[in-house]
C-alpha cells in the first residue's frame, strides 16, 4: 500500500522552525516501520516543500504556501491506499483522514494497525 503519514505540521508551532522541524521528525519516523512493512510511506511535506521553494514561497502561510500546502495532500491521497494518522492536533491532518474516509481508503492510528506485506 501506499501510505499517507499525517499528523502535525505547522500546527501547534507558532511557526517556530525547531518545534516544526520536530513535528516533522516525528512525520518521517513512521517512515522506516512502513517501509518494513513492505509499504511505500508518503508524507504530504516530502512533496510540498521543494514545490514551494521551486515557486518562490518566502514565508508560512503566503500566497504560494496556500497554493501548495494542502492541496498536495489532496492530490496525494488520490493514488494512496491508506493513511496513517499520528497524535496531534492538526485541522490538516483531521482534513486528509476526512478526505480518505471519503474514498473508503484504510485509515490506520498507529503502526500495529498496519499490516505486514506478505
Amino acid at each position: 500500500m501506499l501510505i499517507l503519514i499525517a499528523g502535525p505540521y505547522r500546527s501547534g508551532t507558532n511557526d517556530n522552525p525547531e518545534l516544526i522541524k520536530q513535528n516533522l521528525d516525528r512525520l518521517e519516523a513512521m517512515a522506516l516501520p512502513i517501509f518494513r512493512k513492505g509499504h511505500v510511506p508518503m508524507i504530504g511535506e516530502w512533496v510540498a516543500l521543494p514545490l514551494m521553494h521551486l515557486a518562490g514561497s518566502k514565508a508560512l502561510g503566503d500566497e504560494v504556501w496556500d497554493e501548495i500546502q494542502y492541496p498536495v495532500a489532496h492530490r496525494l491521497l488520490e493514488k494512496c491506499d491508506a493513511v496513517l494518522r499520528i497524535d496531534g492536533a492538526s485541522k490538516g491532518a483531521d482534513n486528509d483522514v476526512k478526505i480518505a474516509k471519503e474514498r473508503g481508503l484504510h485509515i490506520f492510528y498507529s503502526l500495529d494497525e498496519i499490516p505486514n506485506e506478505e
